[in-house]
């Protein structure tokens, strides 16, 4: 009974042990407080750190920094399943319980929709260059306007 706390270090080891992870890299400090009671453990995690990310705009690789706080509840029940995702059942005879499958999730949750290195160029992980090239394979604005058709310059005057 009491609050006891346990201390583990994620690498890119733990990443390579689910498949098909979003995140294949990291190096994070996760802290977990467990405090059991008669009939539940309450189990609050505390992880922050970096996880490596690929930008979306110009596919650099970047560290992205994660700060998470998240609290699961464990209860001890015989006979009765509990029908609650948010819950944890356990019987009265586990003496143990795998995280391993709840930091993996809380990590992939807090990794972002999107995925920016930051403004672009103006951080040292982005790939100027490659935005460069998007930028002249896009069609920028000017060339559209260099092309219009000259039949709607009357139109334009109109306004």
């Amino acid at each position: 009974m009491g609050k006891h706390q346990f201390d583990f270090e994620i690498t890119d080891a733990f990443f390579k042990e689910f498949e098909y992870s979003l995140v294949k890299k990291g190096r994070l400090d996760c802290r977990v407080e467990l405090e059991r009671q008669e009939t539940m453990l309450i189990l609050n995690f505390n992880i922050s750190g970096t996880i490596d990310l690929a930008c979306d705009r110009c596919l650099a690789e970047y560290p992205q920094q994660v700060n998470i706080t998240e609290q699961q509840i464990a209860k001890f029940s015989d006979d009765e399943v509990i029908d609650d995702e948010d819950i944890i059942t356990l019987t009265k005879n586990d003496y143990e319980i795998d995280l391993a499958g709840l930091i993996y999730e809380y990590i992939n949750v807090a990794r972002p929709f999107v995925t920016v290195c930051s403004q672009e160029g103006k951080t040292q992980y982005c790939d100027t260059e490659m935005l460069d090239r998007i930028n002249k394979l896009s069609g920028n604005e000017e060339q559209n306007v260099e092309e219009a058709d000259p039949r709607w310059d009357a139109l334009k005057k109109i306004k």
